[in-house]
């Protein structure tokens, strides 16, 4: 869906001077697309995991000055546009999830069909492991956790029997906690919906990087951030990501006048316009190439008009 977000954000990046944030850089492959496709757009990169810029500086090395990379979570956007004297930028876009680099490396705890440490910090200098959270949190918040983040509907199960194996020894890698998800859940539950540990490993890992929190922050403060004219663009690879995304989309597209008034005046007029009909899938040939786009959601809006004051 790569081309499909640069098509999106063209109409705002063609224009002279331009500025565009990449607020997932990862290995850099979208922030390498942007500049390669914008030859005259200047690149603000954000990443909190500070192997993903080491790498990606590399790989963006070429582009000199064009590209500016710096460490931080993305919902500090407005603190590091203001550090770069940058009052509004033409674009913004978010590749949200987990990187392929993160998935890859064994020793980062973030997948499930490999044993490795629990880990799952996207930033490994700072914060709580996932074997923090499984060893130490309350039995009623790791069910909550589980229900929320994962969507697990056999949650208390699943935490009846982690606690009952932590009181034994504590959790550390990730084969045995696959394992116990697997005897814990009835046999109708794990023959839907591919591995019987994924939804629970999505809860840990969103909990461990207050991934929704920060989320919910981070898309009003890029879209605070656009000029007028400016575009966003947002790939989710789960519903609850999707949601907060539609909801921020759909309130700043919307009227905020009272009802009945026969003429609006402009500060009640929408702030936004929607440049996806619902969310984009990717197509089948996408799919086909890389299974990971599978999830994907795509939502695009544009700034019609400032702020009223």
């Amino acid at each position: 869906m790569l081309q499909r977000c640069l098509d999106l954000l063209a109409p705002a990046l063609e224009r002279p001077g331009a500025v565009v944030v990449d607020c997932t850089l990862g290995l850099g492959g979208h922030s390498e697309a942007l500049l390669t496709r914008f030859p005259e757009a200047r690149l603000i990169a954000l990443d909190r995991d500070k192997e993903a810029l080491r790498l990606s500086g590399e790989r963006l090395a070429p582009f000199g000055e064009r590209a500016t990379l710096v460490h931080a979570v993305y919902d500090e956007l407005p603190d590091v546009l203001h550090r770069l004297g940058l009052a509004r930028v033409q674009g913004v876009l978010f590749d949200l999830g987990v990187s392929s680099m993160q998935l890859d490396e064994a020793d980062r705890g973030f997948a499930y069909a490999q044993d490795a440490p629990l880990d799952m910090r996207m930033d490994q200098t700072t914060g709580i492991s996932a074997a923090d959270v499984l060893n130490t949190y309350p039995a009623g918040e790791l069910v909550r956790i589980l229900r929320a983040y994962g969507e697990e509907k056999q949650a208390k199960r699943i935490v009846s029997a982690i606690v009952r194996e932590r009181e034994r020894e504590p959790f550390s890698n990730s084969a045995r906690l696959v394992e116990l998800i697997r005897d814990a859940l009835p046999q109708a539950a794990k023959r839907t919906g591919g591995n019987p540990a994924k939804r629970t490993f999505q809860a840990l890992r969103i909990e461990v990087n207050g991934e929704l929190s920060v989320l919910e922050r981070a898309i009003p403060a890029a879209v605070q951030a656009l000029g007028v004219g400016g575009r966003i663009a947002v790939l989710s690879y789960h519903s609850l990501e999707d949601r907060l995304v539609k909801q921020v989309f759909a309130a700043g597209a919307a009227s905020t006048a009272p009802p009945g008034l026969p003429v609006v005046p402009e500060r009640y007029q929408p702030r936004l316009k929607l440049l996806t009909r619902g969310a984009e899938l990717p197509t089948e040939e996408e799919i086909a190439v890389n299974r990971r786009a599978a999830p994907a959601r795509l939502r695009g809006a544009e700034r019609i008009r400032e702020e009223a004051e």
